[in-house]
């Protein structure tokens, strides 16, 4: 039943009147909008990061046990454990991002890959969304090929493992609790 209240609600686009970049490296660019809202009220400064998608990927071995990963991020200061992820190269589609990133993380590859979940990780202040894979039946083909930068070591976890760092907050970044969480009520009773 569609009411006028909910034609109101179809379309809430903001309209730039004037954009400007304050920051602008391959991580993060940072642009200031001046928009008006459709009630005609103005924000003359309202921010947003720009940042390439995103990817992620929840890979299951053929033994049926979950990749998991442990690196420290100094966002919040502290190690913890994570799915493989990264960011969508230029002229990548996310899937092949996500098999990218998997192998050179991980070593592993392979398997049968289903798009399981796309997310805005933060669709207030950033532009960009996350695409998340779920990867079954992967097997080791190589060795990790690490940038620089990246320190991370690879774990093999049981379902129920997976499980209790999801509940017991260790799993902390929410682009990757949200497809574990999907994941896991699809696939079997919590």
């Amino acid at each position: 039943m569609n009411t006028d209240t909910d034609k109101n609600m179809d379309d809430k686009r903001w309209t730039v009147l004037e954009s400007e970049y304050l920051f602008r490296r391959p991580w993060l660019t940072a642009r200031r909008d001046k928009v008006q809202l459709p009630n005609g009220n103005i924000n003359p400064e309202f921010y947003v990061l720009e940042y390439p998608d995103w990817v992620n990927v929840i890979a299951v071995t053929e033994d049926g046990r979950f990749i998991i990963e442990r690196q420290y991020r100094h966002g919040i200061g502290s190690t913890g454990w994570e799915i493989p992820a990264g960011v969508c190269e230029k002229g990548e589609t996310p899937e092949q991002a996500a098999r990218r990133e998997l192998l050179e993380e991980t070593g592993y590859g392979d398997g049968t890959w289903t798009l399981s979940l796309v997310s805005a990780p933060n669709a207030s202040t950033s532009n960009n969304h996350c695409y998340s894979f779920v990867a079954t039946g992967v097997r080791k083909i190589s060795g990790q090929h690490l940038e620089a930068t990246e320190d991370i070591s690879v774990h093999l976890k049981t379902r129920e493992e997976v499980l209790e760092l999801m509940r017991s907050g260790q799993i902390r970044q929410a682009t990757m609790l949200s497809p574990l969480w999907k994941y896991f009520a699809e696939k079997t009773t919590l």
